[in-house]
């Protein structure tokens, strides 16, 4: 069951990276929606996530300071990413979390305790961990995939599988006209 859990995550953690590629610095930086979601920035933010919740909840911290978990820090600085902050040092950091996570799972049981302490029921197990960072990060891989879709044209959830219908730019011009027009016809 860990095996099967550890390989979703580690699926979805893949697709986040893969939505950056051949995207220019501009694209994958910035803000698309009113909130500011950007690309680079949920990568950044899942560094985050994962890396206290495998880490400090099973008393197994990250050895990398982070500055955005600073008291003083701004409430969103885990969310987007500074100009001196590079492609390459949020996808790093990134792949270190994977590393430090994947370390985490492999050395404990599912049932091994931690804590939480901003959850309702604060006391919980690597289980409970792996599920929620498995929903955390899908859900974020589904914003990303609509993002980049937005940008270029590119879904999916790998380079080799799309998961959508065969279709070329014709069809799915065809078919989100079908839908525009359902749409219309309810207005």
């Amino acid at each position: 069951m860990k095996d099967l859990m550890h390989g979703y995550l580690r699926k979805a953690r893949e697709a986040m990276v893969w939505k950056l590629d051949g995207l220019g610095e501009y694209d994958v930086r910035r803000p698309l929606t009113p909130t500011g979601t950007n690309l680079l920035g949920m990568i950044k933010h899942l560094s985050s996530v994962e890396a206290w919740y495998f880490g400090k909840t099973f008393e197994r911290p990250f050895p990398e300071e982070m500055s955005w978990w600073d008291d003083d820090a701004d409430p969103n600085a885990d969310s987007w990413v500074t100009p001196e902050e590079t492609r390459e040092d949020i996808v790093g950091l990134y792949r270190r979390v994977w590393a430090h996570a994947d370390a985490t799972i492999d050395a404990l049981a599912l049932d091994a305790p931690g804590h939480v302490p901003w959850w309702r029921t604060p006391d919980t197990t690597l289980h409970a961990i792996l599920v929620h960072m498995i929903a955390e990060t899908n859900r974020h891989a589904g914003h990303a995939d609509i993002l980049r879709e937005l940008l270029d044209g590119a879904a999916g959830m790998s380079p080799n599988n799309s998961n959508l219908p065969e279709g070329d730019a014709a069809w799915w011009a065809a078919h989100r006209e079908r839908v525009e027009e359902a749409a219309r016809a309810v207005n």
